[in-house]
């Protein structure tokens, strides 16, 4: 019974970390990343076609696949077309990934 408690406490501790920086990270993504990817991660036609790129939803099981580390690289790199989030400190890219894994 005691293992089965600390197990469930652990998971639901667990749980609210890997999600506490989501509210800021969609704060930021509004700001820094909605403008080609859309309010819901959805990517934005219009975007996809003048850079001739394809935009696959951030919700999708590819982009979801990618590890945090990808992810948080590409936010602070750039890859291909899209250019680095410009002023993103390494916390907030950590915030966004948090944000982007809520999109599920």
């Amino acid at each position: 019974m005691k293992t089965i408690a600390i197990g469930t406490l652990s998971w639901i501790l667990s749980a609210g970390l890997l999600y506490a920086g989501a509210s800021e990270g969609k704060e930021l993504f509004t700001a820094k990343c909605q403008g080609c990817h859309g309010a819901n991660g959805e990517g934005k036609a219009a975007i996809a076609k003048m850079y001739n790129v394809a935009l696959p939803p951030l919700a999708s099981k590819e982009v979801q696949a990618k590890s945090d580390a990808d992810l948080k690289k590409v936010i602070l790199s750039g890859k291909g077309k899209m250019k680095p989030a410009a002023g993103v400190t390494e916390k907030q890219a950590d915030d966004i990934v948090a944000f982007l894994r809520t999109l599920k």
